[in-house]
C-alpha cells in the first residue's frame, strides 16, 4: 500500500489490486471505491497513517460495482456512520439481489484480463447501499459533488466533479496508462463508453482522478485531446 497526496485535500491510496481516493473535508472523509475485498485493512492503515480514525470516514462512493472498485465497501460500512452511494443501476449488484453482468471483451482484452490475472480477484462481498445516485444528484462532500452518470464500461457507472475545486473522478470511464489518457476496457458497452468519455471531456476541470493509472493534470485539455482522437 502506497499514499500520494495529489492535494491537501486528496489523497491517492494504491492498493494490492486497483486504488482508491480519499478526500479529506476538515477530518469528514470521503472514499470515492474501496479497491478489492482484502482491502480494508489497507485502507485503515493508510487512514490512520494521515492522521485521521476509521470512524472519519463518513462517505464511500462507488464509481461501479466491479470487484477492485466495491470490494472493500462490505467491511468499511461497518467502521462507523458511513453512507456508502452507488448509482440506482449499480445497488442491485452490489447489495447481491442480481448477479453482475459479464463485460463484452475484445478478444485483446481476453488476453489483457487474464495477464493482469483480474480473473483471480475476490468476489465482492455483498454490502449494503444507503443512497442511490441519479445524474445531477449531488453528494455532501468537496464543497458540493456532483454526479454524472456514465454508462458503458457498467450500466450504472458514474463520475463525480467536484466544481469548486475542479477535481473529476471518473472510475473506469477514463484510463491514464504509460502517459496514455484512453478509454476505459472491459466494458459492457464500449459504443456508450464512447459517448460517456466525450462527456467527461466537455467537463471543465483541472485535475482528473481516474480508475486506473495516475491523476491527470490539466486534464480537460488532455481529455479533449484524447475525444478528438476516438473514432467517429
Amino acid at each position: 500500500m502506497k499514499i500520494v497526496e495529489v492535494r491537501p485535500e486528496l489523497q491517492l491510496i494504491l492498493l494490492e489490486f486497483g486504488q482508491a481516493y480519499l478526500w479529506n473535508d476538515a477530518g469528514a472523509l470521503t472514499l470515492v471505491d474501496t479497491g478489492v475485498a482484502t482491502s480494508g485493512r489497507d485502507l485503515a492503515a493508510a487512514i490512520e497513517r494521515l492522521g485521521h480514525r476509521k470512524s472519519d470516514v463518513r462517505h464511500v462512493v462507488l464509481t461501479h460495482f466491479h470487484e477492485d472498485h466495491s470490494g472493500g465497501a462490505a467491511e468499511i460500512s461497518g467502521w462507523g456512520d458511513v453512507t456508502v452511494l452507488a448509482h440506482r443501476l449499480e445497488a442491485p449488484v452490489i447489495r447481491g439481489e442480481k448477479p453482475a453482468p459479464s463485460p463484452c471483451f475484445t478478444d485483446e482484452e481476453r488476453i489483457l484480463h487474464r495477464d493482469l490475472g483480474a480473473h483471480l480477484l475476490p468476489a465482492a462481498p455483498s454490502c449494503r447501499v444507503d443512497r442511490e445516485l441519479e445524474d445531477g444528484d449531488m453528494i455532501d462532500f468537496g464543497g458540493g459533488a456532483h454526479v454524472i452518470h456514465t454508462p458503458g464500461h457498467t450500466d450504472g457507472s458514474i463520475a463525480v466533479h467536484l466544481p469548486r475545486f475542479g477535481v473529476l473522478f471518473t472510475g473506469d470511464t477514463v484510463a491514464h496508462v504509460n502517459g496514455q489518457v484512453m478509454p476505459g476496457v472491459f466494458n459492457l458497452d464500449r459504443a456508450e463508453l464512447l459517448a460517456s468519455f466525450r462527456r467527461l471531456a466537455g467537463v471543465d476541470v483541472q485535475l482528473a482522478c481516474v480508475g486506473h493509472g495516475e491523476p491527470l493534470p490539466d486534464a480537460h485539455a488532455a481529455l479533449t485531446a484524447a475525444a478528438a482522437a476516438l473514432p467517429a
